[in-house]
């Protein structure tokens, strides 16, 4: 009844919102378009698509059918790439989205030796994701996910890679600088500098502000992580980052890190693969040089 074109011909009107548009895109011409619908509709008795002036409404049926086509369409497309690089000989592509906003500077060290030794494999990195990026994992849309906070899925398998501390940024000259570590009672009257995450997310809301039922005098978005240590190195705030990351800028910039409470947040990084690709060699040799680069 259903089948692949069905699916691609209900994406493109969703994308295109027209019939001439979506049969350009489909190099197919309109008849054949319409007339592939039509059958179908005849099949399941009800209607796919309404008619609106020049423009195509899917029905609530046809929205159903194209939610299918959203969750297929890229599997479908992975695998015949798979198999297209398979029948040339060629070793594939590795597309890797980022939950971990600090982690790029590690990720770059990751893959300069990483491309050294496979030179045949493509390269893309994803940065837009934020905390959604399992939905793409799972629809094929990316290839691993770099995370410090997996969300287990039974057909996902997350490797620590490496283990670090999160700990509390300020400048070289704050008045918590000769302590330790900070209490969350201490934080009431800073300005915390953050990632453009929700708070939910964010370790020194959850594990460290929230439990002690504390909180800052205000809570600052800062996409970038340079900014971020500027402003902090410039006395306006502070915030919370990978201790291995503050190890680094601290080597130019007038900031250091302390312990957030007396113990600590201890941390991972993960690399999230799917269960059936554990095996592929230019994926398991990617997670063996994320293992031994600090």
């Amino acid at each position: 009844m259903l089948d692949r074109s069905h699916l691609e011909i209900l994406t493109a009107i969703k994308e295109h919102g027209t019939l001439t548009k979506a049969a350009d895109s489909l190099h197919l011409s309109q008849s054949a378009l319409s007339h592939s619908i039509k059958k179908l509709e005849g099949q399941v008795a009800t209607k796919i698509w309404k008619k609106e002036g020049r423009n195509l409404r899917l029905t609530a049926a046809g929205e159903h059918i194209q939610k299918l086509a959203s969750r297929i369409l890229p599997q479908f497309l992975h695998t015949e790439l798979l198999l297209n690089q398979i029948t040339k000989g060629e070793m594939g592509s590795l597309r890797i989205g980022m939950e971990c906003h600090p982690c790029y500077q590690w990720l770059l060290r990751v893959i300069q030796p990483y491309l050294k030794q496979w030179p045949d494999i493509d390269m893309d990195v994803k940065q837009e994701f934020q905390f959604g990026a399992l939905g793409a994992l799972l629809s094929y849309e990316i290839d691993v996910l770099i995370t410090p906070d997996p969300l287990f899925k039974p057909k996902i398998d997350y490797i620590p890679v490496f283990d670090y501390e999160h700990r509390l940024v300020i400048s070289a000259s704050h008045k918590l600088a000769t302590q330790d570590f900070v209490l969350p009672e201490q934080l009431s009257e800073e300005v915390l500098f953050s990632y453009p995450v929700e708070p939910m997310r964010l370790d020194i809301f959850s594990q460290f502000l929230n439990p002690a039922k504390c909180s800052v005098k205000k809570h600052k978005l800062i996409e970038t992580t340079e900014i971020m240590l500027q402003m902090v190195a410039a006395g306006r705030g502070v915030c919370a980052l990978p201790g291995w990351l503050v190890d680094e800028y601290s080597k130019s910039m007038p900031i250091k890190s302390i312990r957030l409470g007396e113990q600590g947040i201890s941390k991972q990084i993960f690399v999230g693969i799917r269960k059936d690709e554990q095996q592929v060699g230019y994926l398991k040799d990617f997670i063996a040089q994320a293992k031994k680069t600090k």
